[in-house]
């Protein structure tokens, strides 16, 4: 199974960090976010892993090379300007072949044994699986409900659900249908979960969406403390 990392923000809620360094190269404990990420990616398995970059993006590249240091092969997605999550992916499906792929946000930290979703098998063809976990204080609702038997479905009022993790499992056939450009990946998993086409699993591990100044330095912190493995 293939890997991306969706590294092509230009991480405005970070700034101004992200002014001259992009979201995925900002250090957790020493070591940049996607450092992390790749690292943890090779240790569980994954030998083939592709990157989609905007901002700043030959700052990622001359960091990542060709992924020869961590044992696995890097190729690139660029982007003129950021496509969001759902277009980012869709530039890069000729990239990640004909099987099922697993997506990273490259501004997450998580320690989701990445390991087990190697050799995942969607029980759909065009399907999608989830990695979800508890809701953090700045998104009290979640995203949507996860059921007993692993199945997702929509939200409804103010009921409380669960978070999508950004780590996932996506069939190219997940994408069918899309037209190239800029497009985030929500409404394509409002339109599959009512179509029984998203499965998803709960984490109850370590996870944080870095997403300010604030919560990167909370985290970094965590880590040289060793609160966070």
């Amino acid at each position: 199974m293939k890997a991306m990392i969706l590294a092509a923000g230009i991480g405005e809620r970070m700034r101004p960090l992200t002014d001259h360094t992009p979201k995925p190269l900002l250090p957790v404990a020493g070591v940049p976010l996607i450092g992390h990420h790749i690292d943890r990616l090779a240790r569980a398995g994954f030998r083939e892993l592709v990157i989609n970059v905007s901002h700043l993006a030959q700052q990622i590249v001359d960091y990542c090379g060709d992924g020869s240091r961590w044992g696995l092969r890097i190729q690139y997605s660029p982007e003129d300007a950021p496509l969001e999550t759902a277009g980012g992916i869709h530039r890069a499906l000729p990239l990640l072949g004909a099987a099922p792929f697993l997506v990273v946000n490259g501004d997450i930290w998580i320690d989701f044994p990445f390991a087990r979703l190697l050799d995942h098998r969607l029980a759909d063809a065009v399907g999608a699986h989830l990695v979800m976990v508890a809701n953090p204080p700045h998104h009290p609702l979640g995203d949507f409900q996860l059921d007993a038997a692993g199945r997702l479905r929509l939200r409804q009022g103010r009921e409380r659900g669960v978070t999508y993790a950004g780590v996932g499992v996506y069939a190219p056939g997940f994408f069918a249908g899309m037209r190239p450009g800029k497009l985030a990946l929500r409404p394509l998993l409002d339109e599959a979960i009512p179509a029984g086409r998203v499965s998803g699993e709960y984490h109850s591990g370590q996870w944080q969406d870095v997403g300010t100044p604030e919560r990167l330095a909370a985290l970094d912190a965590a880590v040289r403390e060793a609160r966070v493995p």
